[in-house]
């Protein structure tokens, strides 16, 4: 799935039963490292955190209803250079040694502790209604536009500027029609999609 993902598709549908969403990735990670292909950890889950973009998590109540409880985005982090060559201006040895140690303590704390990704719920499922948390990355929207047709992409630009332009936590109302109908306890199922 990860490697079907990377090349040729423009997107990829899978199903898993992870709990969270570092459980997800966590998960994948270990599937990719029992097949053989990967020795190393941090090259395995680098490669599952490229392909996921979004996690949507269904869940179930206790009377059998299932519904979307958050959707999650994936942010991958860009490794950045951030190793000092001011070494070379330093005068004195002392001074050319705290340089190398400095740069020797950037390499290993990215080496050893390495955060791959970020990740944050851009909606969620509470006491009945769906809540917008963050905005989608300007990445994951510029990717999500460029495949849409002139009308989509005007309803999508209008969606995006009333729920996530300048705005931080606001409701999202589900709604059959033009009159809004918001589910009325947490886990029941809303109607449409939103």
């Amino acid at each position: 799935m990860i490697q079907a993902a990377q090349v040729a598709s423009k997107f990829t549908l899978f199903t898993h039963h992870a709990k969270t969403f570092p459980n997800l990735v966590t998960a994948l990670r270990n599937s990719m490292l029992r097949t053989g292909v990967f020795k190393n950890e941090k090259t395995a889950e680098e490669q599952v955190v490229q392909v996921l973009n979004f996690d949507i998590h269904l869940t179930k109540d206790f009377r059998g209803k299932r519904y979307v409880e958050r959707i999650t985005e994936c942010i991958p982090v860009e490794e950045k250079n951030e190793y000092t060559f001011d070494h070379r201006k330093e005068k004195t040895l002392e001074g050319k040694f705290d340089k190398f140690f400095d740069n020797a303590t950037r390499y290993f704390e990215k080496i050893t502790d390495r955060q791959l990704y970020l990740y944050r719920n851009i909606l969620e499922y509470v006491d009945g209604e769906y809540i917008i948390t963050n905005p989608i990355t300007e990445e994951n929207l510029k990717q999500m536009r460029a495949n849409m047709d002139e009308t989509d992409l005007e309803k999508f630009d209008q969606f995006v500027e009333r729920h996530w332009k300048n705005k931080t936590r606001q409701t999202v109302s589900v709604s059959s029609s033009v009159t809004e109908e918001k589910p009325k306890r947490r886990g029941r199922r809303p109607k449409t999609e939103v």
